[in-house]
């Protein structure tokens, strides 16, 4: 068992205090024991803080000891006076004493405004990570977007920077827009500052890290001058998107809470459905059974497409989906001729079972082991509509191919689309290379996801060669492919790299 010290200094509107405080009480305690302690700095007494203290057991409420200009906040914007910024930082550092004291094995620093997923803290402590916050986004002033709590470096840049390196407009909202749809992904990222939802290990708590200004830096918050002390003394920052608290910015947002449980499914009884949906032929012998096995994982029902194998690949898809809904469905005559009319029969099977998503890979196409912990976080996230992935050729089981003629795993390409039932899908017809999905998904809301996909379909010399006379038959002229790239496929000195497991 993991104890953790919840930790945040109060001076907080009532009706945003009482539900932090109730997803306070909602969080997730498996395999952890739970004690909270809250500096009240109001005025009077919280009557509120009291009440919690009542309910709950390991409860301690300190009074705030520091009288300062009351904080001004409104609807526009919060106003931070240097001497509050101060006093903040130092009843943040009488929590790191207190859980030092007792030897917790955690603490976490929590901003009163936040309303807190049940599987926040079970998921922090799941990381292994020293410093971490949960990323949560906000629209500092009205006229804003949403935009997150930790930053890059600096006092609030939110873009990569290369010492001495001038960057101009357009690379800068490159980069920007790089980051910020990073963190639109579920996953968890290095990044350069962080704050107002943070666990720290003990091993991060004996180190030093302390909120102390450091006198001849000139960035505005404890946040950042904690950061920065953090970093000197060997850490890494991380920032983790699974669980996104909702902030309680300004009372007129406090009517959006509801909606974000909802949409982050805070009772945990929420399952969109995932459809697989898969076209083979003749794939017994090849990666079939192992992609269906790791897929058996996550989707909740698939469609296989057979187009009129000769072989046992109807067979392996009934034992490797044995577990999960699904359907079959053969043509009688091969059809890979023309691919958009089988890429649209299987289009037309997936919408069929009503899924919410729609998942296509090929028989030779598998994502990286921990697809299977993702997905039902990406299925769940509501600022998507389409996902896309890197696919990387693999040449071997331990490489894949980069050079000028396959770059596949440079770019983004759909992989897994929310279905709208009405949105205008449109299909490129073309014979060949039509695209697995429908042509117009850059209208919908897309983000790329740093998993990755591996390629076996050029793993095996016999693969490349099949392919290599499959497309000199199919597309003699070289009329929906690169004629360069189908004259490459038999190199026999390509430029290979070796893959690298990525954390």
């Amino acid at each position: 068992m993991k104890r953790i010290l919840i930790a945040s200094p109060v001076r907080q509107k009532p009706n945003i205090l009482v539900e932090f405080l109730a997803c306070l009480q909602s969080l997730d305690r498996t395999g952890l024991i739970l004690e909270f302690v809250f500096i009240d700095d109001h005025d009077t007494p919280s009557i509120d803080l009291q009440k919690f203290a009542e309910t709950n057991l390991g409860v301690s409420i300190l009074k705030g000891t520091e009288k300062s200009p009351i904080y001004q906040c409104n609807e526009q914007t919060h106003y931070w006076q240097e001497n509050i910024v101060w006093k903040v930082a130092r009843y943040k550092d009488d929590f790191i004493q207190l859980a030092l004291h007792k030897k917790f094995d955690y603490l976490f620093l929590v901003d009163s405004d936040l309303a807190l997923h049940p599987s926040t803290l079970i998921h922090l402590v799941s990381l292994g990570k020293d410093i971490v916050s949960e990323v949560y986004w906000t629209k500092w002033e009205q006229e804003l977007p949403p935009l997150p709590q930790v930053w890059v470096g600096g006092q609030y840049r939110l873009y990569e920077l290369e010492a001495g390196k001038e960057l101009s407009t357009e690379e800068i909202a490159k980069r920007q827009n790089a980051f910020l749809n990073k963190l639109q992904c579920p996953g968890t990222y290095t990044v350069g500052g962080l704050g107002a939802c943070t666990l720290l290990s003990a091993k991060a708590l004996k180190s030093g890290v302390t909120f102390q200004k450091i006198h001849n830096l000139d960035l505005i918050g404890e946040d950042r001058h904690f950061c920065v002390r953090a970093v000197a003394l060997g850490f890494d920052l991380y920032a983790d998107t699974y669980y996104p608290p909702y902030h309680m910015y300004r009372e007129s947002e406090l009517p959006g809470l509801l909606h974000h449980k909802a949409q982050y499914d805070y009772q945990r009884s929420k399952f969109p459905r995932l459809t697989l949906a898969m076209l083979v032929h003749n794939e017994e012998n090849r990666y079939l059974e192992k992609v269906l096995t790791q897929a058996a994982g996550y989707i909740h029902q698939a469609v296989i497409l057979d187009d009129a194998s000769t072989d046992n690949t109807v067979e392996v898809c009934e034992r490797c989906l044995a577990t999960i809904p699904h359907q079959i469905l053969v043509n009688k005559n091969a059809n890979f001729h023309n691919e958009i009319v089988l890429r649209q029969q299987l289009w037309n099977l997936a919408i069929e079972t009503k899924p919410d998503w729609i998942l296509i890979l090929d028989a030779d196409e598998m994502f990286e082991d921990h697809i299977v912990d993702l997905m039902p976080h990406l299925l769940r996230n509501p600022n998507s509509d389409v996902y896309y992935f890197r696919l990387y050729d693999m040449w071997s089981e331990v490489q894949y191919r980069e050079d000028i003629h396959w770059q596949a795993h440079k770019y983004e390409r759909p992989f897994l689309v929310r279905y709208q039932a009405d949105y205008p899908y449109v299909w490129q017809e073309t014979p060949q290379h039509c695209g697995r999905f429908p042509m117009n998904l850059s209208n919908l809301r897309g983000i790329s996801c740093k998993l990755r996909i591996k390629h076996w379909g050029w793993a095996q010399p016999a693969d490349r060669l099949e392919k290599f006379y499959r497309y000199k038959k199919l597309d003699p002229e070289a009329r929906y492919g690169i004629k360069e790239q189908y004259q490459s496929i038999l190199d026999p000195k390509p430029t290979l790299i070796d893959w690298q497991n990525e954390e």
